[in-house]
This record gives C-alpha cells, structure tokens and sequence, in this order.
C-alpha cells in the first residue's frame, strides 16, 4: 500500500527549464562568464548540483557560494517563464482526499524549495519539504527520502519515489522505496528505461492508474 508521494520538483512538478536557463545565463554574464551556455546541453542535465553541470559543460564558474546566491537574487526574476504540469492540481487533490502524504524531495536549496512551493499555492497538499539541506546528502543519496519517511512515520517500501531523472530513481531504490520515471519531463524514455524504475509514466495524470493498482482506491476519479 502507498502512504507517501515523494515528488521531485522540476521536470515533475513544475515545468522550469527556461526560468532556470535565463536565470543561470543572467548570472554568469554579471560574473563575467564569456563561455556561451549550451541550452540542449543543459537541459539534459537539470536534477544535478550546479557544481557538476559546470564542472560537466567545463563552465568556468571559481566562486560557486557567490553563484548561488545571485541565482537566488535573479530566479523570481523569471518565474512566470514556470508552470505546472497540466492536471497536477487534480492529482494532489484526489491524494489529499484518500488521506495519501505528499513530499517534496528536491536538490533546490530548502528557502528556495519553499518559495517556490508557496509561489504556486501548493503548501496545502505537501506534507513535508525536502530541499537541500547543510549535512543531509542529495540525491541518488537515500539518506534525504528515508528522512522523509522517518517524518511522515512510513516505510520506504510504502513510499513512491516520483521524478523525472536518473537521480530521483536511484534515490527511490538506494532507499528501498517503490520508484517511477517521468518521461515529460528532462530525461528520455530511453534513459529512464536503463534505471529499471518500478513504473514509467508519460503525463502526471498517469499517477492515478499506478495508485489505483497499488491501493485498490475505488475508481471514482476513473
């Protein structure tokens, strides 16, 4: 039986690829950044810690605390480039209605995991935040889901880990959790099919069907 959603944030929840691509691009250039960021490059690798995708891109960033925190500054700048994935509200309605806890589980910093959830209305549904936290390891790391579950007083096994990458399915499985890849989001099918996830699901309203199996909820919404 499922008792807890842990959702990722972008490419799951919310749609947030331009917003974090303007947002990065208008940072580096007031760092004085002259490598050109390359847009398909970075898309396939939002989920990760900015350290990696410099480091991966070979994008000279030598004082990565200042890049966060003008990347804070600047973010809001671009939020209305976001949006919800369609339907998304529906879906956290019907759990909040069968009583199933909804988590957050991002690599965001928590202030601005936080933000960002309370910018789109969406506190009410989320039992509890998970961002990036000083001492707590990230993702593909178990240690920030199992925290989850410790707060929630669930199993992992009765916990379905929700993302769109790499990360969030390893996470989900170095946890012992219940994993399902998004393949609307940042990542193909076809990478998300090598991570062997428990389900795979083309739209957030394919939830449903995955609840519907696991607990045997009646078929009201159906």
């Amino acid at each position: 039986m499922i008792k807890n959603i842990a959702f990722d944030l972008d490419g799951t929840l919310i749609d947030s690829f331009n917003t974090i691509y303007k947002t990065t691009e208008k940072v580096l250039q007031q760092l004085g950044v002259s490598r050109s960021l390359d847009k398909e490059k970075f898309y396939k690798r939002i989920g990760h810690h900015f350290i990696d995708i410099f480091k991966e891109l070979d994008i000279p960033v030598t004082d990565f605390n200042g890049f966060i925190e003008i990347y804070k500054q600047y973010y809001f700048d671009f939020i209305g480039e976001s949006t919800l994935y369609s339907g998304l509200i529906n879906l956290l309605e019907f759990l909040k209605s069968e009583g199933i806890a909804v988590s957050l589980l991002t690599t965001k910093g928590q202030d601005q995991a936080d933000k960002i959830i309370d910018y789109f209305n969406l506190r009410k549904y989320f039992s509890f935040v998970m961002g990036r936290r000083e001492g707590i390891e990230n993702k593909p790391s178990a240690e920030p889901l199992l925290l989850i579950c410790k707060e929630l007083n669930v199993k992992p096994e009765e916990t379905l880990m929700v993302g769109d990458t790499e990360l969030d399915i390893q996470c989900g499985k170095n946890a012992g959790a219940i994993t399902c890849g998004c393949y609307y989001g940042y990542r193909s099918k076809e990478s998300l099919e090598a991570e062997k996830p428990d389900f795979l699901i083309s739209g957030i309203n394919d939830l449903l069907k995955i609840v519907y199996n696991e607990n045997l909820i009646s078929e009201k919404l159906a």
